[in-house]
């Protein structure tokens, strides 16, 4: 009795165990097919930038609360969440870091748009 009952229960793990690989690989595809998608949709350096980084220029304009690519509010509010995620005023260093990155995603941005903007000039004086 006790035999069935372990057979049945090993079984059943089996089961449970393989629907739960396979759940997790289609979410790691899906999430992949994602992160393709999305970087098609980025300018090559930009997408570089993001794998670099590890954040996406829209999650870093979300993090920092901007819709454009403006620079004094990027600081602005860079300097503002930075220092309310102090963890001297009970913040949090994960937070902190958070907009660190955010920060720098965004400045690599400006860096490749300035990049971009000053080619075009070449381009347009020749």
């Amino acid at each position: 009795q006790a035999k069935y009952l372990a057979q049945i229960i090993l079984v059943g793990a089996q089961v449970v165990g393989r629907a739960f690989m396979r759940a997790l690989r289609q979410e790691f595809a899906a999430s992949q097919a994602a992160a393709d998608t999305r970087g098609r949709a980025e300018r090559p350096q930009s997408a570089a930038a993001s794998r670099i980084i590890g954040i996406s220029l829209q999650e870093a304009q979300q993090i920092l609360n901007v819709s454009s690519l403006n620079p004094e509010e990027i600081q602005k509010n860079y300097d503002h969440l930075f220092k309310v995620n102090d963890k001297s005023v009970g913040g949090s260093f994960y937070l902190q870091s958070k907009v660190v990155r955010a920060k720098e995603r965004l400045d690599e941005e400006l860096r490749i748009q300035a990049k971009g903007d000053k080619e075009k000039g070449r381009k347009a004086e020749t």
